[in-house]
Protein backbone atom coordinates (compact mmCIF):
# COMPACT_ATOMS: atom_id res chain seq x y z
CA UNK A 1 0.00 0.00 0.00
CA UNK A 2 1.45 3.30 -0.85
CA UNK A 3 1.82 6.12 1.40
CA UNK A 4 0.87 10.07 0.11
CA UNK A 5 1.72 13.17 1.59
CA UNK A 6 -0.67 16.08 0.48
CA UNK A 7 0.62 19.84 1.29
CA UNK A 8 -1.81 22.40 0.60
CA UNK A 9 -3.32 25.18 2.52
CA UNK A 10 -6.76 24.95 1.02
CA UNK A 11 -8.72 22.40 3.54
CA UNK A 12 -10.82 21.49 1.02
CA UNK A 13 -8.07 20.82 -1.33
CA UNK A 14 -6.60 18.52 1.18
CA UNK A 15 -9.83 16.72 1.88
CA UNK A 16 -10.56 16.15 -1.34
CA UNK A 17 -7.38 14.48 -2.66
CA UNK A 18 -7.41 12.56 0.59
CA UNK A 19 -10.93 11.14 -0.13
CA UNK A 20 -9.63 9.97 -4.15
CA UNK A 21 -6.92 7.98 -3.15
CA UNK A 22 -8.23 6.70 -0.02
CA UNK A 23 -10.89 5.22 -2.31
CA UNK A 24 -7.80 4.31 -4.33
CA UNK A 25 -6.75 1.89 -1.33
CA UNK A 26 -3.73 4.64 -0.47
CA UNK A 27 -3.18 5.87 2.63
CA UNK A 28 -2.38 9.74 3.25
CA UNK A 29 -1.47 12.03 4.97
CA UNK A 30 -1.82 15.66 5.08
CA UNK A 31 -0.15 19.06 5.69
CA UNK A 32 -0.90 22.82 5.16
CA UNK A 33 2.14 23.90 4.29
CA UNK A 34 6.02 23.25 3.87
CA UNK A 35 7.10 23.34 7.45
CA UNK A 36 4.64 21.22 8.97
CA UNK A 37 5.33 18.51 5.67
CA UNK A 38 8.99 18.24 6.67
CA UNK A 39 8.04 17.50 10.45
CA UNK A 40 5.84 14.69 9.62
CA UNK A 41 8.71 13.70 6.46
CA UNK A 42 10.68 13.20 10.19
CA UNK A 43 8.67 10.98 11.16
CA UNK A 44 7.07 8.81 8.79
CA UNK A 45 8.07 7.29 5.63
CA UNK A 46 6.32 8.48 2.33
CA UNK A 47 6.06 7.15 -1.34
CA UNK A 48 5.02 10.28 -2.82
CA UNK A 49 4.25 14.11 -1.99
CA UNK A 50 1.67 16.33 -3.71
CA UNK A 51 2.53 19.86 -2.76
CA UNK A 52 0.90 23.52 -3.80
CA UNK A 53 2.98 26.31 -4.55
CA UNK A 54 1.11 29.03 -2.72
CA UNK A 55 0.87 28.63 1.08
CA UNK A 56 1.72 30.31 4.17
CA UNK A 57 4.93 29.76 6.17
CA UNK A 58 6.99 27.73 3.56
CA UNK A 59 5.86 27.72 -0.07
CA UNK A 60 5.97 24.31 -2.39
CA UNK A 61 9.29 25.55 -3.94
CA UNK A 62 11.13 25.50 -0.86
CA UNK A 63 9.70 22.81 0.22
CA UNK A 64 10.54 20.87 -2.44
CA UNK A 65 14.58 22.25 -2.39
CA UNK A 66 14.37 21.77 1.56
CA UNK A 67 13.88 18.12 0.69
CA UNK A 68 16.17 17.72 -1.40
CA UNK A 69 18.48 18.30 0.47
CA UNK A 70 17.97 15.23 2.37
CA UNK A 71 15.68 13.09 -0.25
CA UNK A 72 16.68 13.14 -4.18
CA UNK A 73 14.15 10.27 -4.75
CA UNK A 74 10.82 10.87 -2.91
CA UNK A 75 8.36 11.83 -6.39
CA UNK A 76 6.55 15.37 -5.93
CA UNK A 77 3.94 16.27 -8.16
CA UNK A 78 3.45 20.00 -7.57
CA UNK A 79 -0.04 21.32 -8.27
CA UNK A 80 -1.14 25.10 -8.76
CA UNK A 81 -3.44 27.86 -10.27
CA UNK A 82 -0.65 29.14 -11.83
CA UNK A 83 0.24 28.61 -15.48
CA UNK A 84 3.05 30.55 -16.71
CA UNK A 85 5.68 28.30 -18.33
CA UNK A 86 8.32 29.98 -15.75
CA UNK A 87 6.08 28.72 -12.76
CA UNK A 88 6.48 25.02 -13.89
CA UNK A 89 10.08 25.73 -14.61
CA UNK A 90 10.99 27.37 -11.69
CA UNK A 91 9.10 23.73 -9.90
CA UNK A 92 11.45 21.31 -12.01
CA UNK A 93 14.46 23.57 -11.23
CA UNK A 94 13.37 23.35 -7.09
CA UNK A 95 13.71 19.62 -7.81
CA UNK A 96 9.54 18.01 -8.70
CA UNK A 97 8.83 15.42 -10.62
CA UNK A 98 5.79 16.39 -12.26
CA UNK A 99 2.98 19.22 -12.49
CA UNK A 100 -0.80 19.61 -12.95
CA UNK A 101 -2.69 22.80 -12.78
CA UNK A 102 -5.75 23.59 -10.60
CA UNK A 103 -8.79 23.00 -10.83
CA UNK A 104 -8.03 19.21 -10.81
CA UNK A 105 -9.35 16.32 -12.98
CA UNK A 106 -9.35 14.00 -10.57
CA UNK A 107 -9.02 10.92 -12.68
CA UNK A 108 -6.01 12.33 -14.29
CA UNK A 109 -4.46 13.39 -10.86
CA UNK A 110 -4.67 9.76 -9.72
CA UNK A 111 -3.30 8.55 -13.21
CA UNK A 112 -0.27 10.73 -13.11
CA UNK A 113 0.63 9.69 -9.16
CA UNK A 114 0.55 6.24 -10.20
CA UNK A 115 2.94 6.95 -13.70
CA UNK A 116 5.13 8.34 -11.14
CA UNK A 117 5.10 5.67 -8.61
CA UNK A 118 5.85 3.70 -11.35
CA UNK A 119 8.78 5.12 -12.39
CA UNK A 120 9.82 5.14 -8.96
CA UNK A 121 10.21 1.82 -8.73
CA UNK A 122 12.07 1.56 -12.04
CA UNK A 123 14.29 4.60 -10.88
CA UNK A 124 15.37 2.17 -8.12
CA UNK A 125 15.91 -0.90 -9.55
CA UNK A 126 17.80 1.44 -12.32
CA UNK A 127 16.84 -0.70 -15.52
CA UNK A 128 13.85 -1.40 -17.32
CA UNK A 129 13.07 -4.88 -18.90
CA UNK A 130 10.40 -5.43 -21.70
CA UNK A 131 10.02 -8.82 -23.10
CA UNK A 132 14.29 -9.77 -24.07
CA UNK A 133 15.09 -6.25 -23.91
CA UNK A 134 16.75 -4.75 -20.49
CA UNK A 135 17.61 -1.25 -20.65
CA UNK A 136 20.50 -0.68 -17.96
CA UNK A 137 21.05 2.86 -16.39
CA UNK A 138 23.85 2.76 -14.64
CA UNK A 139 26.07 1.77 -18.19
CA UNK A 140 23.66 3.23 -20.28
CA UNK A 141 23.32 0.28 -21.95
CA UNK A 142 20.36 -1.68 -24.10
CA UNK A 143 20.78 -5.73 -23.89
CA UNK A 144 18.40 -8.25 -26.26
CA UNK A 145 19.18 -11.89 -26.26
CA UNK A 146 23.06 -11.29 -24.90
CA UNK A 147 23.47 -8.94 -27.87
CA UNK A 148 24.65 -5.03 -25.49
CA UNK A 149 24.61 -2.03 -27.10
CA UNK A 150 26.08 1.03 -25.11
CA UNK A 151 24.43 4.12 -26.11
CA UNK A 152 25.54 7.67 -25.97
CA UNK A 153 24.25 9.55 -22.83
CA UNK A 154 21.90 11.57 -24.55
CA UNK A 155 20.10 9.29 -26.76
CA UNK A 156 19.43 6.11 -24.18
CA UNK A 157 18.57 9.03 -21.46
CA UNK A 158 16.04 10.23 -24.04
CA UNK A 159 14.95 6.31 -24.40
CA UNK A 160 14.54 5.95 -20.88
CA UNK A 161 12.76 8.40 -20.41
CA UNK A 162 10.12 7.68 -23.37
CA UNK A 163 9.50 4.02 -22.11
CA UNK A 164 9.49 4.77 -18.22
CA UNK A 165 6.12 6.58 -18.88
CA UNK A 166 4.79 4.09 -22.43
CA UNK A 167 2.00 5.92 -24.04
CA UNK A 168 2.18 9.09 -22.71
CA UNK A 169 3.45 11.90 -25.06
CA UNK A 170 5.81 14.21 -24.34
CA UNK A 171 5.90 17.35 -25.80
CA UNK A 172 9.50 18.37 -28.01
CA UNK A 173 10.01 20.89 -24.99
CA UNK A 174 9.32 18.79 -21.98
CA UNK A 175 12.28 16.39 -23.72
CA UNK A 176 14.08 19.20 -24.36
CA UNK A 177 13.75 21.02 -20.94
CA UNK A 178 14.49 17.03 -19.75
CA UNK A 179 17.33 15.78 -21.59
CA UNK A 180 19.78 18.73 -22.01
CA UNK A 181 18.51 21.52 -19.84
CA UNK A 182 16.74 24.66 -19.68
CA UNK A 183 19.69 26.27 -20.22
CA UNK A 184 20.48 24.47 -23.73
CA UNK A 185 21.44 25.72 -26.45
CA UNK A 186 20.34 22.95 -28.84
CA UNK A 187 17.50 23.51 -30.96
CA UNK A 188 14.89 21.40 -31.19
CA UNK A 189 16.32 19.61 -34.60
CA UNK A 190 18.24 17.92 -32.21
CA UNK A 191 15.87 15.81 -30.45
CA UNK A 192 14.72 15.13 -34.16
CA UNK A 193 18.42 13.78 -34.97
CA UNK A 194 18.21 11.79 -31.40
CA UNK A 195 15.20 10.83 -32.14
CA UNK A 196 15.95 9.21 -35.93
CA UNK A 197 18.93 7.25 -34.33
CA UNK A 198 16.90 5.65 -31.41
CA UNK A 199 14.79 4.48 -34.57
CA UNK A 200 17.37 3.36 -36.85
CA UNK A 201 19.24 1.74 -33.85
CA UNK A 202 16.20 -0.65 -32.99
CA UNK A 203 14.44 -0.39 -36.11
CA UNK A 204 14.40 -4.17 -36.17
CA UNK A 205 12.99 -4.47 -31.96
CA UNK A 206 9.52 -5.89 -32.00
CA UNK A 207 9.04 -4.88 -28.26
CA UNK A 208 9.09 -1.04 -28.61
CA UNK A 209 8.39 1.34 -31.04
CA UNK A 210 8.91 5.57 -30.64
CA UNK A 211 5.62 7.61 -32.53
CA UNK A 212 5.51 10.56 -33.60
CA UNK A 213 2.43 12.81 -32.18
CA UNK A 214 1.68 15.21 -35.18
CA UNK A 215 1.43 18.86 -33.60
CA UNK A 216 3.21 17.74 -30.26
CA UNK A 217 6.03 15.70 -29.47
CA UNK A 218 6.27 11.74 -29.12
CA UNK A 219 5.64 8.42 -26.80
CA UNK A 220 7.15 5.00 -26.75
CA UNK A 221 4.77 2.59 -27.26
CA UNK A 222 5.37 -1.27 -25.74
CA UNK A 223 4.53 -4.01 -28.11
CA UNK A 224 4.69 -6.96 -26.07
Amino acid sequence: MFNLLVVDDDKNIRYLIKEVFESEHYTVATAADGKAALDLLDKEKFDLAIVDIMMPNMNGYEFTEQLRTFDKELPVLMISAKQLAEDRKKGFTAGIDDFMVKPLDTEELVLHVKALLRRAKIVGERRIVIGDVILNYDSFTVTKNGETQELPQKEFLLLYKLLSFPDKIFTKIQLMDEIWGYDTDSGEETLTVHIARLRKRFEGFEEFEIKSIRGLGYKAVKKI
